[in-house]
C-alpha cells in the first residue's frame, strides 16, 4: 500500500470501513511516514457505523498524534526525510516522499540549490535537533516552487523551538491530507477554484506595493475598482441573476429565490487590504459564498429564499480615517460627516465616491429593510492562531468581541538618573510598565478577554533621565459588553492604586467604544449542525477582531464561520494562507447552512 497512489484504485470510506482492523490499517500504510502505530490507532477507534467522511477520518489520525507522548511525536517528525536528503535512520525515502520531492523538484537541484539546501538543513537540524519537515505540495495541492521552499526554509529558522516543533507536526499532517487525498482519488474542487480566485483577484495592487510584489487594495483605488469588476464578473459565472455595483463601490450579486416576493439570506465580507496584507482577509468569505451558489446554479436549483451576496468595498480603515464605510450605509449607519474626511493626498471621501464614478445622493438609499431578510452570515479566515494549534479547519464564532480604545499619559519627574535615589523616583515608565503587568494578569483571568498596550513613548526621553511622563495606548476587547467594562474598571482602578503608591498622576481618554456582536442563536446553531455534518468537531469561539457583521448586527440576526489560517493563522500580513481543502470544507458547510436554512425555516 506505499505505491504512488497514482498506480492503484482509490480506495473508498466504505471499504476502509468495512475492513478488520489490520487490513483497515495497512489502507492506510505510508499516510504517516514510517508511522504505522497512527493508523493502527485510529483505526482502533473506529467507530461503530465507520468514519462519515474523509474529512473525520482525517481529525482522527491528527487526534491520535495530538495525543501521543512527545517522545513518540518527536519519532514521527525524525521519521520524515530532510529535503532533498535521507532520513535520518537508514530507511530510505518513501514512495510516497519521493514522489512528492520529485514533484516539488527538489530531486533535480542544481549544484548551487543542493548545497545552499544541505547548508539550511544542517543549521536547522543544529537548531533544533530534527529535520525540517515541510508540506512541499503547498496549499493547493500542486506544490510549491524551489524559490517558496527556500524562503520558507530560511524564515522558519527564526522561530522558537517549541513553535517549530509544533509546525513540523502541522505540516506532517498536511502531509498526510494530501496523501489521504491521493489514496481516496479526493479533489477539493471548488476549494482549488476558489484559492485560484483568491490569487488572481491578488494580482491587483497599489503602486508602490505592486512594484514589490505586496498586496495593497485601499478604497476606491485603480487596484480596488479592478478588483471590483473582476469580482463581478465572477458573480455573473458562478450564476448569480442580478450583479450591480453599489453607491459606496460594494459589488452585490442577488440569486432570485424560487418564488417572487421571498426574503433573503444577506452573506459578505470585504475585499479591501491593508497595506502589504493577505489575499484571504475579507476575500475567503466572497469567494466561498459564490462557490456555494454556482453549486446552487449549476444544479438548477432554486431556494424558497434568495441569497444577497456583498463584496463589501471597505472595512479596514486605511484610505480614510472610517471603517465599515461599505457595510454601514446597509444598516443605515453611514455617517454623512464621513463625506468630509480626507486622505494622505487630501482627497476628500466626498471626492473619491465621485472621482470612481459612483453616486452620493445613492448612499441613503442602501439601508436594507429587515424584514426582507431571514439574517447575516459571514465566513472569515480566523486571523489568529488557535485553530492552527488545535488543528481544526473550521470553528463557529459565537461573538464578535466588543472593544474600548483609549490614549493616555502618566506624568511622574524627570530627574538625574544617577543622583536621584531609588526610593525618592516617580517614574512615568516604570508605572506604566508595573500597569501593563497587571493589565496582562487581569486579562488572563478572564480566559477570553484580551488587552494590548500597543503603543508607548517617553517624551523627550533620554539615557540618563528618569522618564518624567510616559504615554499609552490601552485596547480592551471581551464576547460581551459586560465582561469588556468589568475588565476597563478593574484595570483603571489598578492604575489609580499604582499611581498613588509611585506618586504619579495619570489622564486617560477613550477614543473608541465598540459593543459586542453576539451570534444569533437559530443561524449559531446551524452553522454547528453543518460543521457537524462534515464529520468535524464543533468548536466555539470569540473573534477578537471586527468584521462586517458587526454592522450588520445592527438589523440582522448574523452568526459567523472561521476558516484556519497557515502560518500559526498569521493575518494582516503577506503570509496569510489557507488551504484549498479547508476552504472546500468551509463551501460545504455553507451549503448545508443554506439546506438546514430550507428545511427550518425562520
Amino acid at each position: 500500500m506505499s505505491l504512488d497512489p497514482s498506480l492503484s484504485h482509490p480506495l473508498s470510506l466504505a471499504a476502509l470501513n468495512a475492513a478488520a482492523p489490520a487490513e483497515a490499517s495497512a489502507m492506510l500504510a505510508g499516510i504517516y511516514e514510517h508511522s504505522p502505530w497512527i493508523a493502527e490507532a485510529a483505526i482502533g477507534a473506529r467507530p461503530a457505523q465507520g468514519y462519515a467522511s474523509l474529512a473525520a477520518l482525517k481529525r482522527a489520525l491528527v487526534e491520535v498524534v495530538q495525543a501521543a507522548p512527545r517522545e513518540r511525536q518527536m519519532a514521527l517528525i525524525c521519521a520524515h526525510p530532510e529535503l532533498a536528503g535521507k532520513a535520518m535512520q537508514a530507511d530510505a525515502l518513501t514512495a510516497e516522499s519521493t514522489n512528492e520531492q520529485n514533484k516539488a523538484g527538489l530531486t533535480a537541484c542544481t549544484p548551487e540549490e543542493l548545497q545552499r539546501i544541505q547548508q539550511l538543513n544542517a543549521d536547522y537540524r543544529a537548531r533544533f535537533g530534527f529535520p525540517f519537515i515541510l508540506a512541499v505540495r503547498g496549499p493547493r495541492g500542486d506544490g510549491l516552487s524551489k524559490a517558496q521552499i527556500l524562503a520558507t526554509f530560511e524564515r522558519r529558522l527564526a522561530n522558537h523551538p517549541d513553535f517549530e516543533f509544533d509546525e513540523a507536526l502541522r505540516n506532517i499532517h498536511r502531509i498526510a491530507e494530501l496523501r489521504l487525498n491521493d489514496r481516496f482519488g479526493y479533489t477539493p474542487a471548488q476549494g482549488n477554484a476558489a484559492w485560484d480566485w483568491l490569487e488572481q483577484l491578488a494580482q491587483f495592487s497599489e503602486p508602490p506595493y505592486a512594484e514589490r510584489g505586496e498586496l495593497t487594495v485601499t478604497y476606491l483605488s485603480e487596484a480596488h475598482r479592478a478588483c471590483a469588476q473582476r469580482l463581478s464578473h465572477w458573480m455573473r459565472e458562478s450564476g448569480f441573476d442580478d450583479v450591480s455595483i453599489d453607491a459606496v463601490g460594494n459589488v452585490v450579486g442577488r440569486y432570485r429565490p424560487a418564488q417572487d416576493g421571498a426574503p433573503y439570506l444577506l452573506t459578505g465580507s470585504h475585499y479591501d487590504t491593508v497595506p502589504n496584507g493577505g489575499k484571504y482577509d475579507g476575500r475567503l468569505g466572497i469567494v466561498v459564498a459564490m462557490q456555494a451558489v454556482a453549486r446552487l446554479a449549476h444544479a438548477g436549483r432554486r431556494l424558497p429564499f434568495g441569497i444577497e451576496l456583498v463584496a463589501f468595498a471597505e472595512e479596514e480603515g486605511q484610505r480614510f480615517p472610517a471603517t465599515f464605510i461599505g457595510s454601514s450605509p446597509l444598516a443605515g449607519r453611514f455617517d454623512p460627516a464621513w463625506l468630509e474626511l480626507r486622505d494622505a493626498q487630501g482627497i476628500s471621501l466626498r471626492e473619491a465616491i465621485q472621482g470612481a464614478g459612483l453616486s452620493v445622493s445613492g448612499i441613503a438609499g442602501l439601508a436594507r429593510n429587515p424584514a426582507d431578510y431571514l439574517g447575516y452570515v459571514e465566513v472569515h479566515i480566523e486571523q489568529g492562531p488557535v485553530l492552527n494549534a488545535l488543528g481544526l479547519p473550521l470553528a463557529v464564532v459565537t461573538s464578535i468581541n466588543g472593544s474600548l480604545r483609549y490614549v493616555g499619559e502618566v506624568a511622574g519627574r524627570a530627574s538625574h538618573a544617577g543622583t536621584t535615589p531609588m526610593a525618592a523616583r516617580h517614574d512615568a515608565a516604570a508605572a506604566v510598565a508595573e500597569w501593563m503587568l497587571a493589565i496582562e494578569r487581569r486579562a488572563l483571568g478572564d480566559g477570553d478577554s484580551v488587552a494590548t498596550v500597543g503603543m508607548l513613548e517617553v517624551p523627550n526621553g533620554a539615557v540618563n533621565v528618569i522618564p518624567g511622563r510616559c504615554r499609552f495606548s490601552l485596547d480592551l476587547r471581551a464576547p460581551t459588553d459586560a465582561q469588556r467594562d468589568a475588565l476597563a474598571s478593574d484595570v483603571f482602578k489598578e492604575l489609580e492604586r499604582i499611581c498613588q503608591r509611585r506618586g504619579v498622576s495619570h489622564t486617560v481618554r477613550e477614543t473608541m467604544r465598540a459593543a459586542a456582536a453576539p451570534s444569533a442563536p437559530t443561524w449559531q446553531q446551524r452553522w454547528e449542525r453543518a460543521v457537524a455534518a462534515l464529520g468535524l468537531p464543533v468548536h466555539r469561539m470569540p473573534s477578537g477582531a471586527g468584521h462586517d457583521a458587526m454592522m450588520l448586527h445592527q438589523i440582522l440576526p448574523q452568526a459567523m464561520l472561521f476558516v484556519r489560517g497557515e502560518n500559526a493563522g498569521i493575518s494582516h500580513n503577506p503570509l496569510e494562507s489557507s488551504t484549498s481543502d479547508d476552504i472546500q470544507l468551509a463551501i460545504d458547510a455553507f451549503s448545508t447552512l443554506l439546506e438546514d436554512a430550507v428545511q427550518q425555516p425562520r
